[in-house]
């Protein structure tokens, strides 16, 4: 099959299309034939090598952890899908390729084209673990860093439609789209804390750090306590005394089957950025690198 590899750490040009071995599905999971399939912040920091401390790589590695498809193998048991169904997913060997193996999946809403759907795995499930990490519901005030991108745009949608209230943070140009969204947005860096003082006089009683750009002092000072912040991007959390949040080790597909039923219901709509070929992966990789995307970006297969 065809799919993206690299071969060693470094910036977007080590990525390469080329032929490799199909993989087969394994006992607990789906095989899809990817139609499409997302570009994630980690994809960036694994090939980059800056988490090869935390997260050493075998080589050649196929970037992508999310992807859309089409159902064509089922493993062992394996219940409630069958070859031919439309699932998005997560999967722990990579996506950009021709086939991918899912370990966690959920229907394709009708409300979603596939690329919509290849850009949800990753983002839903990191919003919904978060949300529940720090108890996010009705009648809560939640302050988001970073709130623009694929991870901060679905904490919005996701913690609205449980009844919280959202301030997030982002680029000026992207205020409008956080509004839309059901947040109240605002600037990020210095100032913040009175920004946010203005906007929630009662204050907040939650922080998620998705930017990961070093404003955790600052957070850890807006929240009521440092526990009520949790960070999914920045390693040095627990030194602020706030929380470090990572995938877990076991599939969550309730994570996914709660966004398929908000995507249905229309209290979820995923933003695409862009959507790229898949010999154009290396401009997706630049393109996220650079950050303060709107959404996600898609690699159409």
């Amino acid at each position: 099959m065809r799919a993206v590899t690299y071969h060693e750490y470094g910036d977007p040009s080590v990525l390469r299309v080329e032929d490799v071995p199909e993989p087969h599905a394994g006992p607990g999971e789906v095989r899809i034939r990817v139609e499409a399939a997302s570009v994630n912040p980690i994809d960036v920091k694994l090939r980059a090598g800056y988490l090869k401390e935390m997260m050493p790589l075998q080589f050649p590695k196929i970037p992508g952890r999310d992807a859309a498809g089409v159902v064509d193998e089922v493993g062992d048991g394996v219940t409630g899908v069958a070859v031919g169904d439309r699932v998005f997913g997560n999967s722990a060997v990579g996506t950009t390729a021709e086939y991918a193996v899912l370990y966690e999946w959920a229907p394709v809403p009708d409300a979603w084209t596939m690329e919509q759907a290849a850009a949800v795995g990753v983002a839903a499930e990191t919003a919904v673990r978060v949300l529940n990490e720090l108890k996010v519901g009705a009648g809560s005030t939640l302050l988001i860093e970073g709130a623009s991108g694929g991870v901060g745009s679905a904490l919005v949608q996701f913690a609205v439609a449980r009844g919280a209230t959202v301030i997030g943070t982002a680029g000026a140009g992207n205020h409008e789209y956080l509004r839309s969204l059901g947040a109240t947005p605002t600037t990020y860096g210095p100032g913040l804390a009175d920004r946010v003082s203005a906007l929630a006089p009662a204050g907040v009683d939650a922080v998620v750090d998705v930017a990961g750009a070093g404003s955790l002092p600052d957070l850890v000072k807006i929240a009521p306590t440092p526990a009520a912040v949790v960070s999914i991007a920045d390693p040095t959390a627990q030194q602020h005394g706030a929380r470090l949040s990572l995938a877990p080790d076991v599939p969550t597909p309730a994570s996914l089957v709660e966004a398929a039923d908000l995507g249905a219901a229309g209290a979820y709509v995923p933003h695409i950025e862009a959507t790229y070929p898949l010999d154009r992966i290396a401009e997706a990789h630049a393109r996220s690198q650079a950050g303060h995307a709107r959404g996600k970006l898609v690699i159409k297969i």
